[in-house]
């Protein structure tokens, strides 16, 4: 996945402001405002009728009177775990990193392992949205995001090839799933790039932004502790974007870090999503805070990302 530079475009108020407002705001360079109110809100009444009309069979199988369905709030593979990343070991798993630092502006192998309480390597992983391991690389001051999938010997060693943009710390954050574990493990370490090291500001809170000449908005406030629903618009020159193609089994995911300690929450659409030009969310995050949000989808056989300042 090639990480991208997102530049906000508009002056728009917080995000926590567009969502008591109630209503979405129209992305600055998609059709004019009557035409696009009618795509905005006729694909959001598709995606939260379909979720609710999954919802109402799911309950009518096994309870009569079901109670209102919500969106999935946080990836399955960390129900009741609350954020990931900040520990190096946890639930008995620690994350052993075999590479003592990168070099900036130079592609280097980042080789790791996951270890049990004695040391030795894990080399039974389950898939957890068709990859056995998710590594999330960023920098301290949450520039330079990358997602990607590296691979593991018969040993148990995971590498991949990165390059550093700049030097300063870089986090990388390990998703997985040991097999036969009833839930998935977010382990967390910073991998040394040495040099001088400047932190780049964070971008102010805006709604939209340009992602490789996609216009991305997002629309629902984020309150700590609660269920909130996010909706996330596409378009592309003028138009939006009805044929979003699955991206790792979905339509898209969302990454939310924690400015800081890096706090790593990993969020999946609305099981009823569809590739239109709409994904919808639910999000619950830990604590108030300032969030970066990045918004990962693929479109003409192209993953993209795309990344929110949210101040809860």
């Amino acid at each position: 996945m090639t990480a991208t530079d997102h530049r906000p475009v508009t002056a728009a108020d917080q995000i926590e402001g567009a969502s008591q407002s109630g209503r979405p705001r129209p992305a600055p360079d998609l059709p004019p405002p009557t035409g696009d109110t009618v795509w905005r809100y006729a694909a959001a009444a598709l995606v939260l009728g379909l979720t609710l009309t999954v919802g109402f069979f799911a309950g009518r199988a096994g309870n009569p009177t079901p109670a209102p369905p919500r969106p999935v709030a946080t990836s399955d593979a960390h129900l009741g775990h609350g954020p990931g990343g900040l520990e190096v070991s946890r639930d008995g798993w620690t994350l052993a990193l075999d590479t003592p630092e990168l070099t900036a502006g130079k592609p280097g192998e980042l080789a790791f392992r996951i270890t049990d309480a004695e040391g030795v390597a894990l080399t039974a992983f389950q898939e957890n949205h068709e990859r056995r391991m998710h590594l999330i690389l960023v920098g301290r001051d949450l520039s330079g995001y990358q997602h990607v999938h590296p691979e593991m010997s018969a040993d148990g060693t995971w590498r991949v090839t990165v390059t550093p943009a700049r030097p300063g710390p870089l986090r990388a954050i390990a998703d997985f799933w040991p097999q036969g574990a009833s839930a998935g493990v977010t382990l967390g370490v910073d991998v040394p790039v040495p040099g001088r090291y400047a932190a780049e500001p964070l971008a102010p809170p805006e709604e939209t932004t340009l992602a490789d000449g996609y216009t991305v908005t997002l629309d629902g406030g984020l309150r700590a502790g609660e269920s909130n629903q996010v909706l996330v618009w596409l378009g592309r020159d003028g138009r939006p974007v009805n044929d979003l193609q699955r991206h790792l089994g979905a339509y898209g995911h969302l990454v939310a870090l924690r400015q800081g300690d890096l706090a790593y929450l990993h969020v999946h659409p609305a099981a009823a999503s569809q590739p239109s030009s709409v994904v919808a969310f639910g999000v619950t995050v830990p604590s108030a805070g300032t969030y970066r949000l990045f918004f990962e989808f693929r479109h003409l056989d192209e993953v993209r990302v795309a990344a929110f300042t949210v101040i809860v």
